[in-house]
């Protein structure tokens, strides 16, 4: 095994590859060994603990579970769905129902079971939690607290996928559709 691990390594090296592809490569390999032999061992029923090995593995080497830290987010350039969609959610997931939920100061009452962000409704909505200036920078001022229908609202070819909702509001607001361009690395500062 050591000697595959050699000879994988200098072929990547020939071949140019970076050395964070190499990590990742040697991770995803030592998974892929633990998973087998876990399995081999004791059955599919351990699988988990080879598993949990494997994200802590990743996690310290660097890496996120959606973007490789180096990866430039082009929500963070963007910020159009924020300013397009009224962001509606069930009541609950405020601070006054769920301990570091959205805070209630920040919603208003859409109807008997679900709340709204303040400044989505109307012709011209806007989050009031929404920072910065649409396709130029922005940011959400409440993202570790902010409501699920933010957190499940995906960017258009994050993992490939096309959103036809991030592009139309993208595009409402004079912005083309996102390319696999605007997943780009850049050298920007690191997130920990």
């Amino acid at each position: 095994m050591l000697f595959c691990l050699l000879l994988c390594k200098a072929e990547w090296t020939r071949a140019g590859s970076s050395g964070r592809d190499l990590k990742i490569w040697i991770c995803c390999f030592a998974v892929d060994l633990g998973l087998f032999c876990m399995y081999m061992l004791h059955g599919i029923l351990h699988v988990h603990i080879i598993m949990s090995l494997y994200r802590h593995l990743f996690y310290r080497a660097g890496f996120s579970r959606k973007f490789p830290m180096e990866t430039m987010n082009p929500c963070l350039t963007c910020g159009a769905c924020c300013a397009f969609y009224r962001a509606s959610f069930y009541w609950a997931e405020a601070a006054s129902g769920t301990p570091g939920g959205v805070p209630d100061h920040l919603t208003e009452k859409l109807n008997d079971f679900r709340l709204q962000m303040k400044g989505t409704r109307g012709v011209n909505p806007r989050c009031i939690a929404l920072t910065g200036d649409v396709g130029q920078g922005v940011s959400c001022s409440i993202y570790e607290e902010r409501a699920s229908v933010c957190r499940d609202f995906q960017p258009s070819l994050l993992d490939g996928v096309v959103n036809e909702r991030c592009d139309r509001a993208r595009k409402a607001h004079g912005l083309g559709p996102v390319t696999p361009g605007d997943w780009r690395v850049e050298d920007f500062p690191r997130v920990a």
